[in-house]
């Protein structure tokens, strides 16, 4: 049975001076498997991830154990307690409007200047000194001034700071009401086949402000940085973010099956040792982030949203009526919404009550099998 080790970790001060803390937990392998780290709910409604870590946790403590693995549920503590009435909100800043998801800081200035004086040096002492800088940089922005730094930055940096240690990265999210999907940057996309998701979204190997990306990306310019040079050294560190489904609800079961997927792309990334965690033999589909459709209401009004979840749309199949009572004697009252090209269905909106412009949908849309 492995020792699972728990630390509270200061991430800011709330208004009566008490310390606002995140709970860290660890499990110590033997040194030979990638180093990782695992958060969840740093969107206030997302909290299906805190069940898959209960459910990592449950299935770990009887693992041999390769990799050093580190996990935090309730990764920001003011995002998972803003509600309003029945409802949690928690995915932007209260006080400066910015997604909680958006904060993690940019490494991209540290590449030119590393790279030169590193340019002959070896694999390994490349690899350690440059996480060594990315660690030692995280921290210094978290040791300046306290007036410099927003209530969400600290959290989000502080997260971003326990995250460079590891070698593989995963943040756990959810939809509003969504099947279950991968972010997967494109360079790592040989990788997607070992998690049992079959929706996989591939995004560009750049930074625009998520975790994922703040881990990844700082490797990935570093290869790309030294290949510019004529050598050719690997991208050390995958980082995802797995949208579990849908917010504001937990189910134990699907964290089980979820947790299962996490445990097998860990396994081929050899994190245990004896394991016999594998992919299911299901069909995966990708889409390229420019091809993934934002459908936005057309007009205001109450959405019945009839294009089920992982569904395959057609061109002309109605995905959604829109009800106007307000016009019922005027013009007609129920509107059938379709959508003009083939798509696979992965999110819609919550709520039945919606504007003109409000996202309805997200849709796959020129997929390929992965």
């Amino acid at each position: 049975m492995n020792t699972i080790t728990q630390e509270h970790i200061q991430v800011g001060e709330i208004a009566n001076g008490l310390p606002l803390t995140i709970p860290v937990y660890r499990l110590q392998g033997n040194g030979s498997g990638p180093k990782v780290y695992i958060q969840a709910n740093m969107h206030g409604a997302e909290v299906q991830g805190n069940a898959v870590i209960y459910q990592l946790l449950e299935q770990l403590k009887t693992q041999t154990l390769a990799s050093d693995i580190t996990l935090v549920p309730y990764a920001n503590p003011i995002g998972c307690n803003q509600k309003s009435g029945e409802f949690t909100l928690g995915r932007f800043d209260p006080i400066t409007g910015t997604n909680w998801n958006r904060m993690y800081h940019d490494h991209s200035k540290l590449i030119e200047s590393f790279v030169s004086e590193h340019l002959d040096a070896p694999e390994e002492e490349i690899k350690s000194k440059f996480r060594a800088l990315l660690v030692e940089k995280t921290q210094a922005f978290l040791d300046q001034p306290a007036y410099r730094v927003n209530t969400g930055k600290r959290i989000a940096v502080t997260l971003q700071h326990l995250a460079h240690e590891a070698d593989i990265v995963l943040d756990l999210h959810t939809g509003p009401i969504s099947a279950k999907h991968l972010y997967c940057p494109e360079y790592a996309k040989a990788s997607a086949s070992y998690f049992d998701i079959e929706h996989v979204l591939l995004i560009p190997n750049e930074f625009d402000g998520a975790m994922d990306e703040a881990t990844f990306c700082p490797w990935w310019q570093l290869s790309e940085a030294f290949k510019a040079q004529g050598r050719n050294i690997p991208v050390w560190v995958e980082a995802y973010t797995v949208e579990l489904g849908s917010q504001e609800k937990i189910n134990l079961t699907e964290a089980k099956l979820d947790a299962e997927s996490i445990l097998s792309y860990l396994n081929h990334k050899k994190a245990f040792i004896g394991a016999e965690f594998t992919p299911k033999p299901i069909t995966r589909y990708a889409c390229m982030l420019d091809d993934y459709l934002a459908f936005h209401a057309p007009m205001g009004g109450m959405v019945e949203y009839n294009a089920e979840l992982g569904s395959h749309i057609k061109a002309g199949d109605t995905i959604a009526k829109i009800l106007r009572m307000e016009q019922y004697l005027s013009e007609k009252p129920l509107h059938e919404i379709t959508l003009d090209t083939d798509a696979i269905t992965i999110l819609h909106f919550a709520s039945a009550s919606v504007n003109q412009g409000t996202e309805l949908y997200k849709f796959f849309t020129n997929y390929f099998e992965l």
